[in-house]
């Protein structure tokens, strides 16, 4: 029972991670080839994950074009959505009746850890609104330590259940899950890394 209920919520909740845009109005209608070349180049040349990086902001081509601050916004705020899904979907499990203590005990500092990235995700993406001028590099350090922060929290979440009595087809969908929300995180991390060092090399 705790098997097929948690398997069945949380593969509805990757269905809307990957196809749910982060907002209708950053849609890739008429995007030109050049700007599509840029997040391409920007993913492969920069982060771990290259194809889910690619895969993800190439529908915003339109709108970051081949903007380093908007790119590494936007990876900011598709990792946001995807861990504030992560986070309602881990909310809801935890309270699933008659799970066993260990793995219930596990969910909960999930839903805390992952509760944490959400907050560390916002602050960052508040942080980068105010990146320019003269405070551009301590702004930009700020963001860093909130978008390392959520990701450790994402790995101490997933690094959980790697203990604690859990079925297997449980465990392997939230892994998938919380993998996921970590390497979105992990790219958004390279690509304001990228943006920040960029924009110091101009200065």
């Amino acid at each position: 029972m705790e098997s097929s209920f948690l398997g069945l919520a949380l593969a509805a909740v990757l269905i809307l991670q990957i196809s749910t845009p982060v907002n209708s109005s950053c849609s890739a209608t008429g995007s030109s080839p050049r700007n599509i070349r840029y997040i391409k180049t920007s993913c492969y040349d920069t982060t771990l994950y290259p194809k889910l990086c690619y895969h993800t902001l190439a529908i915003y081509a339109s709108t970051i074009k081949t903007n380093p601050k908007l790119l590494a916004n936007t990876a900011l705020h598709v990792s946001l959505k995807s861990t504030n899904s992560t986070s309602r979907l881990m909310k809801r499990a935890s309270k699933t009746p008659g799970l066993d203590p260990r793995v219930h005990a596990a969910m909960l500092d999930c839903v805390e850890e992952v509760g944490d990235a959400v907050y560390e995700l916002q602050r960052s993406i508040e942080e980068m609104d105010h990146a320019g001028g003269s405070n551009f590099s301590m702004v930009m350090n700020d963001v860093e330590t909130w978008v390392s922060a959520a990701l450790t929290d994402d790995d101490t979440c997933m690094d959980g259940f790697d203990e604690g009595a859990m079925k297997k087809k449980v465990k392997t969908t939230v892994k998938r899950h919380l993998r996921r929300i970590a390497r979105l995180t992990s790219n958004a991390l390279a690509l304001v890394n990228r943006y920040a060092s960029t924009k110091a090399n101009l200065s």
